[in-house]
C-alpha cells in the first residue's frame, strides 16, 4: 500500500481555491519509514531524512513567513484505528496560501523535498482555519 506522501493536482488546486486573506494553519500528522527509501539508493532512517528535510526546508519555510504554532510526539490513539500511529505531529502557520504555495513551488524547496519522500511512509496535511485557545470545544 503506498501512503501519502504529496497532494494530488487535485487536491492543491482545491487548497488554491480557498480564498486567504490572513494566516492559514496546516495540520501534519506524520509516520516515518524504519528505513528511509531515496531513490539513490542512499541509506539513512526515516527520522535521518526527516530531520534532513527540516534541516534543509527551514530557509525556505520561513522565508515565506513560517512558523511552528505547535508540536508534540504523539503516544497513543484513544479513539480512531489502532494501526493509525504517527511519529510527528505539529501545526504550521503561514501568512496566506499564497505562500506555502509559494515554498512548494520553489525550484530550491523542491530539489530537498526528496528528502521528505524518502522518510515519511504515511501522512496527512490538513489546512485549518486559525483558532484560538481557552475556548470550549464545539
Amino acid at each position: 500500500m503506498t501512503g501519502n506522501i504529496d497532494p494530488t493536482k487535485e487536491q492543491f488546486a482545491a487548497f488554491l481555491k480557498i480564498e486567504s486573506k490572513g494566516p492559514i494553519w496546516m495540520l501534519n500528522q506524520i509516520r516515518l519509514r524504519a528505513q528511509a527509501a531515496y531513490p539513490d539508493g542512499r541509506k539513512a532512517t526515516g527520522r535521518e531524512a526527516y530531520a534532513a528535510y527540516a534541516k534543509e526546508s527551514a530557509p525556505f519555510f520561513s522565508g515565506v513567513g513560517g512558523r511552528i504554532i505547535w508540536s508534540s510526539t504523539p503516544q497513543l490513539v484513544l479513539i480512531g484505528p489502532s494501526d493509525e500511529k504517527w511519529d510527528l505531529v505539529f501545526v504550521a502557520e503561514y501568512p496566506n496560501s499564497a505562500a506555502f504555495a509559494e515554498m512548494v513551488r520553489n525550484p530550491g524547496y523542491q530539489a530537498i523535498v526528496v528528502h521528505r519522500q524518502a522518510a515519511v511512509e504515511d501522512s496527512r496535511l490538513i489546512r485549518l482555519a486559525p483558532g484560538e485557545s481557552g475556548k470550549v470545544f464545539g
